[in-house]
């Protein structure tokens, strides 16, 4: 009988330990997924050269939407103990709204395996980054055009 007993402890015991590991396991790794300094760092190794304005990553932390200095935007993909990072080419996203304010699907052009539902943290954030990847969208041929239309210098040559 008691070695029932010093058995079913022992059962106890592992499954008690095994519970507590997992437990830990989950806790570090949704502490990682929301890491935007780690992001960042990932962002500037692998595009030295781009000057990041702000991060917004998704309420489950998954993906990064990267703002950089001069109107283009970056995406980045959570892969758990890295991130896959690229620039968006301008004109080359499209953004669908979701039924939840808080959200919208991006078309990746030239990276279709990136497509998907986002969702953020507030609608704000949601509308912000939607805006700035839609202001990607404009062509840098059509920016210059408007430039050289609202420019006074030009005005005056005419």
């Amino acid at each position: 009988m008691t070695s029932i007993i010093v058995w079913f402890c022992l059962v106890a015991a592992l499954i008690s330990l095994a519970y507590y590991v997992t437990r830990i396991a989950k806790s570090e790794e949704a502490d990682s997924r929301q890491d935007t300094g780690l992001a960042l760092l990932e962002f500037g190794r692998a595009f030295p050269h781009e000057a990041v304005r702000s991060l917004h990553a998704t309420s489950d932390g998954g993906a990064i939407f990267v703002r950089l200095h001069d109107g283009k935007a970056g995406f980045m993909r959570n892969h758990r103990a890295h991130y896959a990072c690229s620039v968006i080419k301008p004109g080359r996203v499209r953004i669908l709204p979701l039924s939840d304010a808080k959200g919208f699907t991006a078309e990746f052009l030239d990276q279709p395996s990136q497509n998907g539902s986002f969702q953020f943290a507030s609608e704000e954030e949601a509308a912000e980054v939607s805006l700035w990847l839609l202001d990607n969208y404009v062509s840098v041929a059509d920016r210059q055009a408007e430039a050289t239309r609202r420019d006074p210098a030009t005005e005056n040559t005419r």
